[in-house]
């Protein structure tokens, strides 16, 4: 049995732990995890007893953060120390300090990843119980509607702690950004960016005093989470701002030389324009695409044709289904093409080469 898991290591960051997560060590020692690799992430002077007797337990090495950095930056240094003491090792598996995850779901994450070495594992809850505490229960359907808007994958609990990493994604992980909890929501859209699969295993939904001890706050973190689409959002209202502005200047300047025909050419030399700004805008500061600029200005207004034609198309086509409200249909077809277009730009358009990987990754 000690050989079952050699080759696996136990990631636990921590933060101001109690007894749970020595509990946690002892049953883990009595699984035959014989390496685990706990990082105090800045924990105060009350905790000071407790690392000192995970220090002098077999089997743990303890990582110290002078200060408090948040989980990302935790699990990264976990991860930068695994891939030096264990470059030919099958991988991590990572898991919280309170103890809402399991031993034997521990195992079986770890059995998982034995027997998909390449895939991310994903220990997955279940969030219909009425004992779920709510801000757990309102994170997770938030996160999964976010995830599968933006990137198309459809997981049943994103923002589980118990996770099985390869090595190899262990040490691609160590150029996503994110020092907090938005760090885990990256890890899984990095997937795609290294098209990774993903494999969920159903595990125990354990939550410990209504989840008091989760250092996790759901709209600060999720602000963080759903930051790029925030830019994007705030790209598309700035493009919007330009172009009223672009119009109203050319109208003033071309109503006196064009009078019958100035505001088709305002109209034209401001949409033009403000395309342009929202090009740059998407391509630098909310995809920071490494793409050749060509190729993505191509694919950009391709997209905006396409999403120009079926506009026109679906507001013509449920107009005259129901026969009549434009403007309403207008804004609803809109709506969906607009996060059909964050999806499209996110994926295509703008999407990072993986062989310009080492020097940045997306700021998801």
């Amino acid at each position: 049995m000690a050989e079952d898991f050699k080759g696996i290591s136990i990631v636990i960051p921590a933060y101001k732990p109690d007894e749970q997560l020595l509990e946690l060590v002892r049953k883990l020692n009595r699984e035959s995890f014989d390496d685990i690799i706990i990082v105090d992430d800045g924990s105060d002077a009350s905790c000071i007893s407790i690392f000192e007797t995970l220090e002098n337990t077999a089997g743990c090495t303890v990582l110290r953060h002078e200060q408090n950095g948040g989980k990302g930056t935790a699990l990264k240094t976990a991860f930068s120390y695994y891939s030096t003491s264990y470059p030919d090792g099958i991988g991590v598996i990572t898991a919280d300090a309170d103890g809402q995850h399991h031993p034997d779901d521990i195992k079986k994450t770890a059995e998982a990843l034995m027997e998909q070495p390449d895939a991310l594992v994903l220990g997955v809850r279940d969030f219909s119980g009425e004992d779920i505490p709510l801000r757990s229960r309102f994170g997770n359907v938030l996160t999964k509607m976010v995830v599968k808007a933006a990137s198309g994958m459809k997981l049943t609990d994103t923002q589980t702690g118990l996770r099985g990493i390869p090595t190899s994604f262990a040490e691609e992980l160590h150029s996503i950004k994110g020092d907090g909890y938005e760090f885990e929501m990256r890890m899984i859209l990095a997937c795609r960016t290294y098209k990774r699969s993903i494999k969920e295993v159903t595990i125990e939904t354990i939550y410990m005093n209504d989840n008091e001890s989760s250092h996790f706050h759901p709209i600060l973190d999720s602000i963080k989470i759903y930051y790029v689409f925030l830019r994007f959002l705030f790209s598309s209202l700035a493009s919007f701002v330009v172009d009223v502005s672009l119009f109203a200047v050319f109208s003033t300047v071309l109503k006196a030389l064009m009078p019958m025909g100035f505001i088709i050419l305002a109209t034209v030399l401001a949409r033009v324009l403000s395309s342009l700004f929202n090009y740059f805008m998407n391509r630098h500061v909310v995809f920071r695409s490494n793409q050749y600029p060509a190729r993505t200005m191509i694919k950009y207004y391709t997209l905006a044709a396409v999403q120009m034609g079926a506009s026109a198309g679906g507001v013509y086509m449920v107009y005259h289904t129901v026969g009549g409200h434009e403007v309403p249909i207008k804004i609803a077809v809109d709506s969906l093409l607009f996060l059909l277009s964050f999806y499209i730009q996110r994926n295509w358009v703008f999407k990072r080469e993986a062989s310009y990987i080492g020097k940045e990754v997306n700021h998801y």
